[in-house]
């Protein structure tokens, strides 16, 4: 799976969990960005990317990311790309 894919079905996780339909992701996106990006949001969030992409986060890992982009590396990497 190339990145544009990643970013294409990470933004639709995104929409879901922020009921939002005009959510476009960027690399250096972050919590700032988004309404409504909060503690549980993020738990939501990070769920939600698990079951899309059908990958476990590491905990470590997913404290360490730093915006979007982090994140869709991350699931790149999990995915063997």
């Amino acid at each position: 799976m190339d990145r544009t894919e990643i970013y294409s079905r990470l933004t639709e996780v995104f929409r879901d969990v922020f009921d939002e339909d005009s959510i476009t992701l960027s690399n250096e996106m972050t919590a700032a960005d988004i309404d409504g990006w909060d503690s549980l949001t993020h738990i939501a969030l990070i769920s939600s990317a698990e079951s899309e992409f059908g990958v476990k986060f590491d905990m470590k890992a997913v404290q360490k990311l730093k915006n979007v982009g982090a994140m869709a590396d991350l699931i790149g990497e999990l995915l063997g790309k």
